[in-house]
């Protein structure tokens, strides 16, 4: 006879990579795993160099991308890469809101209000046609 004793319940676990890949952090699995081994990904405050580390529910891990940071509580391991709806129900979002900027952008420094500036073809001919007017600057 064999004694069944009541197991408990795993904790379940997932790699990194695979974990980043099913929440849509990382457009592939491979580019996920070149973070990490590049070192910017870090798993509770501390940095992880191997895409095998496994993550559990609970676990906070912050992504370094190109121009910003993103801040994420696991709550459930992932399954497959689905939709981003299914996706966003594996973490927290943690991730603070961006400062509001006095300075403008570099699109807002680009381009310019209407009227400010150089004058346009149009406006430089109307200017002309008054200038060429028989009682212009007349001494």
């Amino acid at each position: 006879m064999v004694d069944k004793q009541p197991q408990s319940l795993p904790v379940s676990r997932q790699r990194l990579d695979k974990w980043l890949f099913f929440a849509r952090l990382m457009k592939s699995r491979s580019v996920a795993q070149k973070a990490i081994e590049t070192g910017d990904v870090s798993v509770n405050d501390a940095r992880v160099k191997q895409p095998s580390y496994a993550v559990k529910a609970g676990d906070r891990i912050i992504v370094s991308l190109e121009r910003s940071e993103r801040i994420v509580r696991v709550i459930l391991p992932g399954h497959r890469r689905g939709p981003y709806e299914e996706a966003r129900l594996l973490y927290d979002d943690l991730t603070p809101a961006p400062l509001a900027r006095d300075e403008r952008t570099a699109f807002e420094q680009a381009t310019r209000e209407r009227g400010s500036g150089r004058p346009t073809k149009k406006e430089r001919r109307d200017v002309d046609r008054l200038q060429s007017g028989p009682d212009w600057c007349e001494d």
